[in-house]
């Protein structure tokens, strides 16, 4: 029997983090169980509001964010902020799939082009890895704006 996953990241900040993160993959960050949010709504707002009414301290408000695919076929993403800070490179990253399907300079041309698009959004660049077939197609490593590592592959 398979199961479904989610992703968890620690943060500083899940609310920006998930912000990045949404606009990185075209998930959207949903509201809160039982409301339905209208187009253009700000989620955090109607998270404030559902937070306060549940009892929730106001302090604790940001300390836990999430996106999702609107399509149902991606994985949830959950942020969670932790206290300490990020001390050695990721065991574990994502692969953001931004070129399937192209090779070579159609290929790298795509994946310098979301790459251009992320680091407008917050990220950082790190290197650049050339394709070397058979075995690699090439791929950019980056860091999201919490300096989490990631490809596009």
């Amino acid at each position: 029997m398979s199961r479904t996953i989610q992703v968890t990241f620690d943060a500083h900040d899940p609310a920006a983090q998930s912000r990045f993160w949404a606009q990185a993959l075209g998930y959207r960050i949903p509201g809160p169980p039982g409301v339905e949010l209208s187009e253009g709504a700000d989620p955090f707002q109607a998270w404030g509001a559902f937070l306060t009414r549940i009892g929730v301290p106001e302090e604790q408000h940001s300390s836990r964010s999430a996106i999702e695919d609107p399509d149902g076929a991606g994985p949830r993403v959950f942020f969670q902020q932790v206290p300490e800070g990020k001390v050695a490179k990721n065991r574990v990253h994502l692969d953001v799939r931004a070129a399937p399907g192209l090779d070579g300079d159609e290929r790298m041309a795509a994946l310098e082009a979301e790459c251009e698009r992320l680091v407008g959004l917050g990220a950082r660049r790190l290197r650049r890895v050339e394709p070397a077939p058979p075995m690699e197609a090439g791929f950019i490593v980056m860091a999201d704006p919490e300096d989490n590592e990631f490809c596009l592959d």
